[in-house]
């Protein structure tokens, strides 16, 4: 079920750039670890404490996962306990990656950090 809280890749890239959006990834740490998105907070669904993600009045907060399933469940259970405005990204990282849209990632042969496009 699609509506205005289910944002693409390329929309949430373009407000990532411009700063409007605080991007929450509710992926597990070793996900996260392995590969993220520039600018990502990590908040893992397991341990997810709504009230505890920062919100202003300047930035709408967009969840993020790997697929869009837990991403959307963080986004239901935010709005419902914090009443601020929130949407999260349909596809999650996957859908991020298919559009050829920047990572972060670990070499996993040598450890190193590689940085796969910036904006």
């Amino acid at each position: 079920m699609s509506d205005d809280r289910d944002l693409s890749p390329a929309a949430i890239f373009e407000d990532l750039k411009a700063q409007d959006i605080l991007l929450v990834d509710v992926r597990e740490p070793a996900e996260f670890a392995n590969e993220r998105i520039h600018g990502a907070i990590l908040a893992p669904l397991s341990t997810f404490e709504p009230k505890a993600i920062p919100t202003d009045s300047k930035r709408r907060v967009i969840f993020q996962c790997g697929s869009g399933k837990r991403s959307r469940m963080a986004l239901e259970r935010f709005m419902q306990e914090t009443g601020a405005d929130a949407a999260h990204m349909a596809g999650g990282i996957g859908e991020w990656k298919a559009a050829a849209l920047p990572t972060i990632q670990i070499n996993p042969a040598t450890g190193q950090v590689q940085d796969h496009g910036r904006y």
